[in-house]
């Protein structure tokens, strides 16, 4: 889950950053989100559509408009474009603890490493796993200051849901006493209208919230529900599950495209197992993958891989 803390950073690769923080915190269990910065996207010259005469063609009939068929300018090169994969919470600061007392933390470094690796194989080269240590708060601030220093074309933290403490029920697991709510799931995508790119990051979160939704996934719903309390937040598409957290730090502070994805609920006994798993997590990096691919390039929505 995201917490209104600060973490400090260290990034994967020491070559983005010059400066690593460190500082110490601990993880607030209840729910959370990150922040979105300004950058302009590297223009590219469009590409040719000579050699895939035959895949128009076959689109053709479907009834697309042909003129909706021409290649649109790139929007960037994804050899070139870079893009934070930010690790929700540090090794200090765990964040929520699943229904299992696995912390969110280890499941937000594995999922963000499968996305880094997707990405990488997808052609976007430049991709870069942020990784914080330290207690929450002070490491917010800086986690914010490392991507704001890379610099870096999007934004994206990775994190896993849970519910507030008044909404935990009593289980034992293993032998020892635990935590659970099995009465919501899904996942949920976050960005702040503090933003200095508001209209960017909600155009890549709308992307990557339908890519989710397109591969069968359920957004969760309880944060429009008074029972959330203060972590009730507006949502800004009633199809897709895009919510606004205007005031998170990672999401407000970034001088480029933020978004923060909670993958889904690790509190929930059954999708707890979901997200554990290698199948879940490749599913989730495909459609992050392909968010971004229709992000840079918009030809991608039309054509899919050439």
């Amino acid at each position: 889950m995201v917490a209104l803390v600060l973490l400090p950073v260290e990034l994967a690769d020491a070559g983005w950053l010059s400066d690593v923080f460190k500082s110490s915190s601990k993880p607030d269990k209840s729910p959370k989100h990150a922040a979105s910065p300004k950058r302009a996207a590297t223009a590219k010259p469009a590409a040719s559509s000579k050699g895939h005469g035959a895949k128009f063609a076959a689109l053709s009939p479907a009834g697309l408009n042909p003129s909706a068929l021409q290649p649109a300018p790139a929007r960037c090169d994804p050899s070139k474009f870079r893009i934070v994969v930010d690790v929700g919470h540090t090794a200090e600061s765990e964040g929520a603890i699943s229904a299992r007392n696995v912390a969110e933390f280890v499941f937000n470094r594995r999922l963000a490493q499968r996305i880094e690796e997707q990405l990488k194989a997808g052609g976007f080269a430049q991709t870069k796993l942020l990784v914080t240590d330290g207690k929450a708060r002070s490491s917010l601030v800086r986690r914010v200051a490392a991507a704001n220093n890379l610099p870096a074309d999007l934004f994206l933290s990775i994190h896993h849901d849970s519910v507030p403490d008044k909404l935990l029920e009593n289980w034992e697991f293993e032998g020892k006493k635990s935590h659970f709510s099995d009465r919501f799931s899904g996942y949920s995508v976050f960005v702040s209208r503090n933003n200095p790119d508001f209209k960017t990051s909600l155009s890549f979160a709308e992307l990557l919230a339908k890519e989710m939704k397109a591969l069968g996934l359920q957004y969760a719903q309880q944060y429009t529900m008074p029972i959330m309390g203060r972590y009730r937040h507006p949502l800004l598409n009633k199809e897709t599950g895009v919510y606004s957290y205007d005031e998170l730090v990672v999401l407000r502070k970034t001088r480029m495209p933020a978004v923060l994805l909670e993958a889904g609920s690790i509190i929930n006994r059954d999708e707890e197992l979901k997200m554990g798993s290698a199948e879940r997590r490749n599913i989730i990096s495909s459609g992050v993958t392909a968010a971004v691919r229709e992000y840079c390039d918009v030809r991608w929505a039309i054509l899919g891989p050439l």
